[in-house]
């Protein structure tokens, strides 16, 4: 065995070091290879082990290095220097590898519980604390190895003693001007147990239709139905009111109006709707239906409501329900399509019917007719078509985005 008193300390204390840090890779080594077969069985712990495989690279031969420094002769120069150095490193490293450890556990969570799947509600909520909480965790880990580190030098600790004498006055300061920072932390501990919203979850927010792409420690990332991202603060959230569409599921309850003539008969209608809904691959087969909600003076409402297995395919049956009634009237019942009708003073013969755009049936009039509502959806389109936004049930969804 090698006698290390028969060289000189700082020859010694070098030679310590290196045999210290070949030992910690080999253990590193070896380590690393026994966790990894024995956490085959285990993904989320298998996960963590291998997002600490950089970090333990580096903090193993730090605590090597350490442990030789604490042994190493004073009469070395600047030994207490490297101390310092290499504690700082060592706790540096050592936040590095707690951070990993949190990032592997919530990816490894993640992992088990993938959200591409039709009823995935039970994997958001899943995935939304996970997230959550792993991003409280790493900024509390952050803090601490700072604060750490940052106790290490004599003067801090007395910096340190001094504020504790006024820690009134500067904790009532320090709390002012930290409060939107506490707000939004004490905000996402809150989302990530109450859960008033989860990843991928279909919101409506300031009048914008979107999905939660992102959910950070301080703000929420909304992806809008043409690609823009709104950022909203996570206290937004805890504050105001907002629409979440699948809170409960994804299945949602689509609704399409159309504004006919009062002569058009329903029973067609009717049929030809309970002939064509069954036809359509977006409808889950819940419910469908046909109903005259409501009749102004110049035309009667009919709403249909269909049902789909989520938002985008909502959008997309309302939208086919529309088209395909629209052309079945304009094919078999053109005769009843909205029409607009006026009564000519001075005139014996009643009521005459007026084209709705401005053409002339009957009588002649010395100026144009204003065109009625046209046939179709009276509330704007859904978000996921450019420039409009849609509705859910019985309920008016808010009004389109600028063109």
């Amino acid at each position: 065995m090698l006698d290390l008193s028969q060289f000189s300390p700082n020859v010694a204390t070098a030679i310590a070091a290196i045999v210290g840090i070949v030992i910690a890779l080999i253990a590193f080594r070896v380590g690393g290879m026994v966790l990894e077969r024995a956490t085959r069985r285990m993904p989320v712990i298998h996960t963590m082990v291998r997002a600490l495989y950089n970090p333990a690279r580096i903090a193993m031969p730090l605590l090597a290095l350490q442990l030789v420094w604490q042994a190493a002769p004073e009469q070395v120069p600047f030994i207490e220097n490297i101390r310092h150095v290499n504690g700082l490193l060592f706790i540096g490293s050592l936040t590095w590898l707690a951070i990993s450890a949190i990032n592997g556990i919530t990816n490894g969570v993640i992992a088990q519980h993938p959200s591409d799947i039709d009823d995935n509600l039970q994997a958001r909520r899943i995935q939304t604390q996970a997230r959550v909480l792993s991003r409280t965790a790493t900024l509390t880990v952050l803090v601490a190895g700072l604060a750490i580190m940052l106790m290490t030098f004599p003067g801090a600790r007395q910096v340190g003693a001094s504020l504790l004498a006024s820690a009134g006055v500067i904790g009532l300061i320090a709390g002012i001007a930290a409060k939107p920072v506490f707000s939004n932390l004490i905000a996402g501990l809150q989302i990530a147990l109450a859960q008033p919203i989860r990843i991928d979850d279909v919101l409506i927010v300031e009048g914008e239709w979107g999905r939660v792409e992102e959910i950070t420690g301080t703000y929420v990332v909304l992806k809008i139905w043409d690609d823009r991202r709104l950022i909203i603060p996570l206290q937004w959230f805890i504050e105001k009111p907002f629409q979440n569409w699948t809170r409960t599921g994804s299945q949602l309850l689509g609704s399409v109006f159309l504004s006919v003539d009062f002569a058009m008969p329903v029973a067609p209608l009717r049929a030809e709707l309970e002939r064509l809904v069954p036809t359509l691959p977006e409808w889950d087969g819940r419910f469908f239906n046909l109903q005259v909600t409501d009749a102004t003076e110049r035309t009667m409402q009919l709403r249909i409501l269909v049902t789909a297995g989520s938002s985008s395919l909502a959008f997309d049956l309302r939208c086919k329900v529309r088209e395909a009634m629209i052309d079945f009237m304009q094919r078999e019942y053109p005769q009843y399509l909205p029409t607009l009708r006026v009564h000519e003073s001075g005139n014996e013969s009643g009521n005459v019917s007026a084209n709705p755009y401005g053409g002339q049936v009957g009588n002649q009039f010395s100026t144009p007719q204003p065109v009625p509502q046209a046939m179709g959806n009276v509330v704007p389109d859904g978000p996921d078509g450019p420039g409009a936004s849609a509705e859910v049930g019985m309920a008016q969804s808010p009004s389109s985005p600028d063109r």
